[in-house]
């Protein structure tokens, strides 16, 4: 609850003050790589003027990441033509120096992920940085959460779901985010 505290008041402000809006001053254009070893800034390229959905994990997971993973295949397909032109999901890895973009493209194609889907990783540091500002930084990679962050970047409107849901669950609270002021 205190995330979403933090980012609906920063979220709220309706000037564009000097240095970009409050929610790229917050998110940061920090640096990650995806699975295809393209360079993305995280707030001007990943959730700038989109809903996003986002989720944290690793590659050698064999517990909620696969499931997590699975409700995510199964989002991309209701999203349809939505995804990667409206919304983007965003799979972080809590160890990026083992999650490779190499690696997360292997694991992407296991579930036949389309574009805008995408497994983000990139040097520790500037992981840590995007996993700190979306509050899901853990010491221990099998400490992550099972939550789903989904965020309208032109509302502000931010909610969470809980991974482990049934899949109809998540698409209710995806579609609320999707759908606040239109």
């Amino acid at each position: 609850m205190k995330l979403l505290l933090v980012f609906a008041a920063l979220l709220a402000a309706n000037a564009q003050p000097k240095g970009g809006s409050a929610a790229q001053r917050y998110f940061s254009d920090t640096l990650l790589t995806d699975q295809n070893g393209i360079e993305h800034r995280f707030y001007s390229d990943l959730i700038q003027g989109h809903t996003v959905i986002i989720n944290v994990m690793f590659t050698t997971c064999k517990d909620s990441c696969p499931r997590m993973a699975e409700t995510f295949a199964r989002l991309q397909d209701w999203l349809g033509s939505r995804l990667d032109r409206d919304v983007y999901m965003l799979s972080i890895s809590v160890d990026p120096e083992t999650d490779t973009p190499a690696r997360l493209k292997a694991y992407a194609q296991g579930f036949k992920a389309k574009p805008g889907w995408y497994f983000l990783t990139g040097p520790k540091a500037n992981v840590e940085t995007i996993l700190r500002k979306l509050g899901q930084y853990v010491e221990q990679r099998q400490d992550h959460s099972n939550v789903f962050l989904i965020g309208n970047d032109r509302t502000g409107l931010w909610k969470k779901a809980f991974g482990m849901a049934p899949t109809d669950q998540t698409i209710a609270t995806v579609n609320s985010v999707l759908r606040d002021g239109g």
